[in-house]
């Protein structure tokens, strides 16, 4: 199995992307490196329940209250691959963002070279959770590196 040197890893801890978060530690080197983005998308930026919240204080007591348990969420998924990779003796950079996730990618590739960019694949019809669609199309035309798209594990 061919193995890399840098690996760009999009991921977010959902079931998917997990697949992709192994995939990404089994196709490193010893010594090799994973960048780790983690795309909030900006769909949550505006999240702040303005139908059923009628005053400013409750607004901001629930932006908080979506922040601190997102922010908790991205941290124990870091953790997560922080231990895993450290097992394997790969350098681990997380990088969080808030955006789109495909252009949040796109300018994250065009900053280092990198060998591989791994994502995992959409998630299948009827399985629950938030759909972050990353546009494999806007990646297509954007990267000049390969990507390795993992399926959604069975």
């Amino acid at each position: 199995m061919q193995t890399y040197e840098r690996i760009l890893l999009a991921s977010h801890g959902t079931q998917g992307a997990r697949a992709a978060d192994a995939a990404a530690i089994s196709l490193c080197a010893s010594g090799a490196t994973i960048d780790h983005l983690e795309v909030v998308p900006d769909l949550w930026k505006g999240m702040m329940g303005d139908d059923w919240l009628n005053n400013a204080s409750t607004r901001d007591i629930f932006g908080s209250y979506v922040e601190s348990e997102l922010g908790r969420e991205v941290q124990q998924h870091i953790n997560k691959l922080e231990n895993e990779s450290a097992k394997k003796g790969i350098r681990y950079n997380p990088i969080v963002v808030l955006g789109k996730p495909a252009e949040s990618l796109l300018d994250q590739a065009a900053k280092h070279k990198y060998d591989l960019v791994v994502i995992g694949s959409p998630r299948p019809r009827g399985e629950t959770g938030l759909r972050s669609r990353m546009h494999l199309d806007t990646l297509a035309r954007g990267l000049s590196i390969p990507i390795l798209i993992v399926p959604y594990p069975q």
